[in-house]
């Protein structure tokens, strides 16, 4: 079981569900995603596409000889587990989605849906070059974690959260490598992210989520052969943090099934 983590998240935000699935007997596997902490952080946007992202996944099941796993990704490692599905079916066994689009569905939800504009109005300040990282960086990544406290249910992020995050987010180039993510995928045609997934998907969903409508979730359903929503009343958009019984709960059941 690989486990994707989301912006501005670390592989340590899934502490939670790595002992109680271990102890369900899956082998998991929860990397800190490309450019992110002390992974490697290569050079340009391009490094970042969504493909290149989901080869990375691939990458990391072949070094543990899996065949094929199940895949859980939260924010933007939902994204990228949208894509790996899509592209590398024959792999994936069960996908779990934690507040997350399919990345085909994203752009016509915007158009239709004005109050998701705004929610998502950071996704254009991102494009800018280097303006970005000196404002989120400034006062020790101030404006960074107040963001990811906006988004969650209150109490769930400490000082302990913050020093974790502040330091992998302060190694040399991550700020720009995390925002590179942002910058490739709008580089990239509506069309060529639309494919669908054929592989047994769950999507959970809060539906407290500030930044990201219930909406999103329903219309991702589209471009699944096999899928549906568990919503997470009490959920915004840090589940796995906020719901944590409930969502090792249906992750445990969706791969055991």
């Amino acid at each position: 079981m690989i486990l994707l983590h989301g912006f501005p998240d670390v592989w340590s935000g899934w502490h939670y569900q790595i002992p109680e699935l271990a102890a369900a007997g899956f082998r998991v596997l929860a990397p800190n995603q490309r450019g992110y902490g002390r992974t490697d952080k290569p050079k340009g946007v391009a490094a970042y596409d969504i493909d290149q992202l989901a080869a990375d996944v691939i990458a990391l099941a072949d070094s543990e000889n899996a065949s094929t796993f199940h895949l859980v990704g939260h924010d933007w490692g939902g994204l990228i587990a949208w894509r790996v599905a899509a592209l590398f079916p024959e792999r994936v066994r069960r996908l779990l989605i934690l507040n997350a689009p399919h990345p085909g569905a994203f752009q016509g939800y915007l158009l239709r849906h004005p109050s998701q504009l705004c929610r998502s109005w950071y996704i254009g300040f991102f494009q800018c070059p280097w303006l970005p990282e000196a404002v989120l960086s400034a006062r020790n990544y101030a404006l960074l974690f107040r963001a990811v406290r906006s988004t969650s249910q209150p109490g769930v992020f400490d000082e302990s959260d913050r020093r974790q995050f502040v330091s992998a987010w302060s190694q040399p180039g991550a700020l720009a490598a995390m925002l590179n993510y942002y910058r490739a995928v709008v580089r990239r045609s509506p069309a060529s992210l639309k494919r669908s997934v054929p592989v047994p998907t769950r999507i959970l969903f809060g539906r407290q989520d500030p930044a990201e409508e219930p909406g999103l979730a329903e219309v991702s359903l589209q471009f699944c052969s096999q899928g549906s929503i568990r919503w997470i009343d009490e959920g915004a958009h840090w589940i796995q943090r906020e719901a944590a019984e409930t969502v090792t709960a249906e992750i445990i059941q969706t791969c055991s099934s």
